[in-house]
């Protein structure tokens, strides 16, 4: 079955999304040092992209459709929220009107009614879309990396995936770092299931089709993290690292911008283990299991099982989620047995 038309859909709204957020982060890094603790852009970022990403799939697809995503409005219609409210639907009017496709003006009503068509609970009947509008929220309010993550469940299956990172470097982070020398960044990974994955630059030339990294060496093998201690348990990440022998010391990355990175060949291993009572959200890792599956590489949790999208909003996964390539996979899981084994509490 081909999801064009859908993965289409999906590529403009990301797109439209990530050039909101753009302009948002852009005046942000440029206010004065005490709006950086202000958490009003990075909110502002979010409603609006989540806005412009419901209201491009319901111009595009014109069906019903169904969208399992991380805000709804009911903040902005408390009292004293009027001026934000007005702030996002300018900011998405703007995006709008800057596109040309689409000859309307959104009123706030208008908007807040887009941003709630994402209330959907997803599940294993049906399509459901999934978003995460900002992913990576303090790498955006830092000025690093941050993501726009959309994807297709058809029967409980990721069927496609959308990942824009306005901030990832063109070329590799491997001779770039996280900040592109010439400036080239900007970063659209899109995946469709069988038929791999691409990356285009943002502005929408043409895209290249990406693999996984070959690496079969652990040693040669080099990992990506959470940038947030708070997300991801480091020491765990670092014990299984020297347990498969790896020699470089870890990326430490916000957002799925991680699997995109990955899905090209950057790095060849992402670790991400939450500390305990923490549930996965699908809209965390819908968008970037495909781009990296459909790469060539593999996602499982600790346990070495697939990640199962089919339960609702959130993701059951045991203990956490491991991402490389399929060579490294086995020993990567045997790093991670013994890790964790070596970490429990003897009882």
């Amino acid at each position: 079955m081909s999801y064009h038309k859908e993965l289409a859909a999906a590529k403009k709204a990301a797109s439209l999304a990530a050039r909101l957020c753009q302009n948002v982060q852009k005046a942000l890094l440029q206010s004065d040092v005490q709006s950086k603790t202000d958490k009003t852009p990075v909110t502002v970022a979010d409603y609006g992209s989540q806005a412009l990403v419901s209201f491009v799939l319901q111009q595009e697809l014109h069906a019903e459709f169904s969208l399992v995503a991380e805000e709804d409005s009911k903040d902005l219609r408390k009292d004293g929220a009027q001026e934000i409210v007005e702030r996002i639907t300018k900011l998405v009017n703007d995006s709008l009107t800057s596109d040309g496709s689409y000859n309307v003006t959104l009123s706030t009503e208008d908007v807040l009614t887009a941003i709630d068509s994402g209330i959907s609970e997803g599940g294993c009947q049906g399509r459901h879309w999934v978003l995460d509008p900002i992913d990576g929220t303090k790498g955006f309010l830092r000025g690093d990396q941050y993501a726009i993550a959309l994807a297709l469940l058809d029967g409980g299956k990721v069927v496609l995936g959308v990942l824009a990172c306005p901030n990832l470097p063109l070329t590799s982070l491997k001779d770039a770092g996280q900040h592109s020398p010439n400036n080239e960044v900007g970063c659209l990974f899109f995946a469709e299931v069988g038929g791999g994955t691409y990356m285009q630059p943002l502005d929408g030339s043409s895209a290249a089709k990406v693999q996984v990294s070959a690496v079969e060496n652990p040693e040669e093998a080099s990992f990506f993290e959470s940038y947030e201690a708070a997300h991801s348990m480091h020491d765990l990440s670092s014990l299984i690292a020297q347990k498969l022998g790896v020699k470089a010391p870890p990326v430490r990355i916000d957002s799925q911008a991680k699997y995109g990175a990955l899905s090209r060949g950057d790095g060849a291993i992402y670790l991400r283990f939450p500390h305990k009572g923490y549930r996965e959200k699908i809209w965390d890792h819908a968008a970037g299991c495909i781009v990296v599956t459909e790469a060539g590489g593999v996602v499982t949790d600790a346990a070495g099982q697939p990640l199962d999208f089919s339960k609702g909003k959130h993701l059951d996964v045991d203990t956490g989620i491991i991402v490389t390539n399929q060579k490294l996979m086995p020993l990567l899981l045997n790093a991670v047995k013994e890790s964790l084994k070596e970490k429990a509490p003897s009882s």
